[in-house]
């Protein structure tokens, strides 16, 4: 995971102090100041033209900005540069006696709220956090399980504010974990009122709560779906054999039928896994590459002491192991259970683990 790219924005003498103040806590920032007060912030970088002209060039390279600079004045500021909650920057706005480190754009998503709680720490300001969730300590939709690499499905973005609106507004709302990480709520804090936590799917549909939050890897068809949001652990272990040369394309075609197939959402993978002597396929390079997820690869002892006997294979027959898909999966996913056995797609074959 790439560390955060930080920015500390000032443009008076007594916000250029208070920015170095912060920066000695912060070294890894950058620290930009207006050239007239360098001598008050030496390890600050002057801004050759204007602050708006900074704010052009530097708003779409860093992950969190931290202004010593009004609030009224950094929302004109930004204004004309916002665009949607999934590529703004956090920003975090500090007033001019460091009193309150405010969190102003991108609470969530953008983790501004958590870069104000940092800054407030840091230059012990009170942070300033104005996102429903967090004042009425409920679930963040939009973060659930965001720590542990969960994604929310392409297709339920669209319902993330209605059923945001539902959990903070005290209206019944189901949680159904088919699978992943199971710490998303604190054991020391009850769930809100509001909040369900059903078995399965059958009983979630049965109660029919006003929202829901499902957890899967699955591809679920359900009533529920237009006011859900389901979330895709990274769950599912991929193991990949392919004769030699086959091009990425005919790869991912065969991953993508072998999920579809078996119900399965292929933004849950979590990996691909193959025999060592793979590691110089292209194709397979390429598509962990276009599925953004890393590969694994295997010596034939550990694919032989892997738990799990495929039937006779061409990959015993010509390399000497008992299999490459099957035994792949279960050593990625540490099981000794395959949800999908090899399947022979062309030059391809696919075998699913879940972890």
């Amino acid at each position: 995971m790439t560390e955060e790219r930080n920015a500390i924005i000032t443009i008076t003498k007594h916000g250029a102090g208070l920015g170095e103040r912060l920066h000695a806590l912060m070294p890894e920032a950058d620290f930009f100041i207006n050239g007239k007060f360098a001598t008050d912030a030496p390890s600050g970088k002057p801004y050759p033209t204007t602050v708006m002209d900074l704010i052009a060039e530097i708003f779409p390279k860093y992950d969190g900005l931290i202004f010593f600079i009004s609030l009224g004045a950094v929302v004109r500021m930004l204004a004309k540069h916002l665009q949607d909650k999934h590529v703004d920057p956090a920003v975090v706005v500090v007033d001019d006696r460091a009193q309150f480190a405010i969190a102003m754009l991108s609470g969530h998503l953008g983790g501004a709220n958590g870069l104000a709680r940092r800054v407030g720490q840091l230059m012990r300001a009170q942070p300033v956090i104005t996102t429903a969730s967090d004042v009425a300590g409920t679930i963040a939709v939009d973060l659930l399980g965001h720590d542990f690499g969960w994604t929310i499905d392409d297709a339920s973005w669209r319902n993330v504010t209605k059923v945001s609106a539902a959990v903070v507004n005290m209206e019944p709302v189901g949680v159904l974990q088919e699978a992943g990480e199971t710490g998303w709520w604190p054991a020391d804090k009850p769930l809100p009122e509001n909040i369900k936590v059903y078995s399965d799917l059958e009983s979630l549909e049965k109660a029919d709560p006003a929202a829901a939050l499902i957890v899967t890897d699955r591809i679920i068809p359900s009533g529920l779906l237009s006011r859900a949001v389901l979330y895709r652990p990274k769950t599912l272990a991929l193991g990949v054999g392919c004769t030699r040369g086959t091009p990425v394309q005919a790869l991912m075609n065969a991953v993508l039928e072998t999920c579809k197939a078996h119900g399965l959402s292929p933004q849950s993978i979590a990996c691909l896994a193959t025999a060592e002597l793979k590691r110089s396929e292209e194709g397979i390079t390429a598509l962990g590459d276009e599925l953004r997820v890393p590969v694994q690869y295997f010596t034939d002892d550990q694919l032989n002491a892997a738990e799990g006997q495929e039937s006779e294979s061409a990959a015993q027959r010509l390399l000497g192991v008992k299999g490459v898909s099957e035994c792949a999966a279960l050593l990625a996913a540490g099981s000794d259970h395959l949800i999908v056995p090899k399947q022979v797609i062309g030059m391809v074959t696919v075998a699913v683990a879940r972890r």
